[in-house]
């Protein structure tokens, strides 16, 4: 078997249970014009405990496919987010 794609990627979307959507970023050379330009590609992963938020920064590597879209799960969690996350109580 061949190795497995990681990549590292910043967390925009934790709506659904279980599951993250990882933004990451590469630089691609234009053809023509030999400029480099930051390409973007989001990809479902899979967080089984449901850690990750919002703005944390998250390596993620290739797996067997877990459903319809879902090809990553998530291996570490390398940098929380800065900003807290903000819940309110009900009294």
């Amino acid at each position: 078997m061949g190795k497995k794609k990681e990549f590292t990627g910043i967390v925009i979307g934790d709506k659904m249970q279980k599951t993250r959507v990882v933004r990451v970023m590469r630089l691609a050379k234009h053809p023509k014009y030999s400029r480099i330009l930051k390409k973007y590609n989001k990809f479902k992963a899979h967080d089984e405990k449901n850690a990750a938020k919002i703005g944390d920064l998250v390596r993620i590597r290739e797996s067997r496919p877990l459903s319809k879209e879902k090809r990553f799960r998530i291996v570490e969690i390398i940098k929380k987010s800065a900003e807290p996350q903000i819940e309110l109580k009900e009294e």
